[in-house]
Formats: structure tokens, sequence, C-alpha cells
């Protein structure tokens, strides 16, 4: 066991092969943890290997009763660990830099649910970390419900064997139609020059053609085709398969002025996906997933190789920040 830490456990907790998940991380009481973020910071650079063996273990830790008050002091918990950033380029979400390496998670409304995905799975370039840090809780629901994204690819294998094997030969294309500005009503509403870091089109080609997206120019806007990009990968690190996809939450959320989410993401060859299965794969997530409710000053830390996320919605106000590793 790890000196600055403690493991506890929280009701909405579940155990996986005897694994708690996520792991939930509390100040360890006997050390009479210091009141201040540079000690935190200075635990997670002498705890590092502990952490990261734990995070690899569970796919997520939740850190709880620290003292992390601004984004700021995030920024800082963020960077204690010593991960590169990943740039947010490609991404479908509007966000606004805070401080640093900070980022607001999905402006999208509150009413609106954020379905599951892993981030930025319909990218070739992901980050393999996220962190999020709860900065005004929530009046009440706006959870960020996880999921471990073997135990989805185990079950859909099991129940739609063919479906599975179709996933697999043919990948998933996704189709995505930007505005060129950002559109706050839309959980999908980041326009083109927030997305590619630009206001001219032809560094907007360029970088789109570096992530293997194809542009079609349109009158107010442009269609991004992605794909065929795969919606199964190999986890090396854990030797497993996983589910690491964002096809429910294109198909069943990518829907505004610009796009219907049916026509958002299809097989790769072009064929389109059987919308009562993508409809029952939402049900699997949602039954194998964890709900915690965010606390102020809560860090939560992902694995997105092991783990999806969404958002559920809330009543306002919230504010839950966001940073992205390699």
């Amino acid at each position: 066991m790890a000196n600055h830490f403690k493991e506890i456990e929280v009701p909405q907790q579940r155990h996986f092969n005897y694994v708690p998940f996520p792991s939930v991380l509390a100040p360890n009481s006997s050390l009479s943890f210091p009141s201040s973020v540079s000690s935190l910071i200075l635990s997670i650079k002498t705890e590092k290997p502990y952490l990261e063996s734990l995070l690899h273990k569970s796919g997520a830790i939740l850190f709880r009763g620290f003292p992390v008050n601004t984004a700021s002091d995030f920024n800082d918990v963020v960077e204690a660990f010593g991960f590169e950033e990943l740039p947010y380029v490609g991404g479908a979400a509007p966000r606004t830099n805070v401080v640093g390496r900070v980022f607001t998670a999905n402006e999208s409304p509150p009413d609106q649910k954020i379905p599951f995905h892993h981030e930025m799975a319909q990218v070739p370039e992901f980050p393999s970390k996220l962190f999020f840090f709860c900065e005004v809780e929530p009046r009440s629901g706006g959870e960020t419900p996880i999921v471990l994204s073997h135990i989805i690819y185990e079950r859909m294998k099991e129940k739609y064997p063919d479906f599975v094997e179709r996933l697999e030969e043919h990948g998933l294309i996704y189709n995505r139609v930007l505005g060129e500005d950002d559109d706050p009503s839309s959980p999908i509403g980041r326009g083109w020059k927030s997305t590619f870091l630009t206001k001219d089109k032809s560094v907007a080609e360029e970088r789109a053609a570096k992530l293997g997206m194809e542009l079609e120019w349109l009158e107010d806007g442009v269609k991004t085709i992605m794909g065929p990009i795969p919606a199964v990968k190999y986890d090396k690190s854990r030797n497993r398969k996983i589910w690491f996809n964002s096809m429910v939450a294109a198909y069943t959320g990518w829907e505004d002025a610009r796009n219907d989410p049916k026509k958002a993401v299809t097989f790769g060859d072009g064929k389109p996906l059987p919308g009562d299965i993508i409809y029952d794969c939402l049900k699997i997530l949602d039954d194998e997933s964890v709900a915690i409710p965010w606390q102020k000053g809560d860090v939560l830390l992902i694995d997105n190789w092991a783990v999806l996320h969404a958002r559920k919605s809330f009543d306002a106000p919230r504010r839950v920040l966001a940073s992205l590793c390699k």
C-alpha cells in the first residue's frame, strides 16, 4: 500500500475479477495529509509507479478529498503525472482552453446526454489518458459514467457474433458536417476553424489529411469523412480486445441542424448499421457502467485504452474541466 494515498470504497463502485472499478483514492489520514496542493503534487511524483500500476489494473482512478480547488490546481496535478499533452485536433466537442493544458469538458447544453465513447476514437491520434476535474459540482445529475471496454466487446461478441465480425473486418466510417464557427447548442458543434485550429482552408485540408480525413467543402461549412477506421482494437498491455469506437455516440447522439445521426456512422464498406443492435449496445453500455456523483475537488483519471465514458444530463450549475494526454 502506498503511503500518501489510501484506497476507499464508494457505494456506486463495482468489482470485476475482484478489482474495484474505478479505484477511489483519498488522503491517508494517518499521515495527517497536508492541506495544500503542493503536497498532493509531491505525493503524485513520489508514488507515480504505484498510481500507474493501479490505473493499469483498474482502468480509472477517482481522487477524492484532496485540496484541488481551482483550474490552476488541476493543471498542476495533471503536470505532476508527467504525461505528454495531446492537442485537441479533430475532436467534435465544443471546448474552451481555461489554463495551461486544461479545457472545459464538452460544453453542450445541460439537458443533453453525451453517449458512451472512447475519447477521439474516430481519429487515428487519440489520447491514452484523460483527466476530469469537478470545479463546480452539479445541483443534480451530470455524472460522467464509465464502463470497461473489454467487457462491452465480450458481451457484444457473445450476443451478436456476426455483427462484431463485420465490424472487425470492415471498421467504421464517420461522417460529420461542420459549420464555420462553434455552435454551442450542439454536442458536436465544434466548427471547422477550431477543429483544425486554423482559419485557412488549405491548412485545414493539410491537418485533415494527416488524420486520414477527407474534406468536402460546402457553402456554409465542410463535410468530414473519416475512415474506414477500426471499431475494435487490441490492447497489447492488457492482452485483450476492446470496443474502441464512437459508434453508439455517433448513431444516437451526433444530431444537430447539420447532421443526421443515422448517416453519421456506417460500416467501413459504406453499408448502414443495424439500428436495433446499436440501441441494444447502448443498453449494454448502461448496464455495465458505473456513475459516481461528482463532488467539488474530485479528479478522475481515465485510461482511454480501457474505459469508455459518457455524460448524464444535469441541473446547472456544473463545471467539469478536462485535460488530454498522449
